[in-house]
């Protein structure tokens, strides 16, 4: 059973710290730099979605049953 466990939104930025550092190495092949750079852009496009739904959730409903921005 070979389940990736999901990162936390510190963890997947944490990731892409590390794949900047070595896409910015010069002792990394193009092919290298081309899969981190498709990683890369794939954990960004998760890591926004993730930050969207904790902003929805993080609308409080007022006392007149309107939602509000929580701020």
């Amino acid at each position: 059973m070979d389940e990736k466990k999901e990162m936390t939104i510190e963890e997947s930025f944490a990731a892409l710290d590390d794949m900047v550092k070595k896409l910015e190495s010069d002792k990394i092949s193009l092919e290298e730099s081309f899969r981190l750079y498709e990683e890369g852009m794939k954990l960004v496009k998760d890591v926004s979605g993730r930050i969207e739904l904790v902003e929805k959730k993080m609308q409080i409903i007022a006392g007149n049953g309107e939602t509000e921005d929580f701020e």
